[in-house]
């Protein structure tokens, strides 16, 4: 069996989930959050909303590397796809804020009412498990250097 085009495969996943665990670390604390996200497969990133004083806002403010995973919960183990992510995390403003903005909210109608601050994850790996392709399938993207 020919393998998709990892990079098409792994975000056509993406875009059909909403919800990610983020894993970030600075000076030794290490913390996880679950944050609602929109992928842009043309500009490799995810965008998420979180304030800056969240416990994991002021982790990605200190230390922007982060890393995630995105998955869904099938029953059926021949069913299961599942993706890891790396990369950097940064405050959006200006021009990319209102762009990342305009796509959260209009994947996320209610957010139009929150103030929070749009995050851009800049993706430097993505690694797709899926069993739907042959038990233990993997589909591995990284960004070019």
């Amino acid at each position: 069996m020919t393998l998709p085009d990892p990079y098409a495969a792994i975000t056509r996943y993406l875009k059909k989930q909403h919800v990610l665990t983020l894993a970030c670390q600075a000076d030794g604390e290490l913390w996880c959050a679950s944050c609602y996200y929109v992928c842009d497969p043309a500009s490799a990133v995810l965008w998420i909303m979180s304030d800056v004083q969240t416990r994991h806002g002021t982790l990605l403010l200190r230390q922007p590397q982060v890393a995630g995973t995105v998955s869904g919960q099938p029953k059926s183990v021949a069913r299961i796809k599942g993706v890891q992510f790396a990369g950097a995390a940064r405050p959006l403003a200006g021009a990319a804020e209102q762009q990342a903005r305009a796509a959260y909210v209009r994947r996320f109608p209610i957010a139009a009412r929150q103030s929070a601050t749009l995050w851009e994850i800049r993706l430097s790996e993505l690694k797709m498990t899926d069993n739907t392709l042959g038990f233990g399938t993997k589909l591995v993207w990284q960004a070019a250097q």
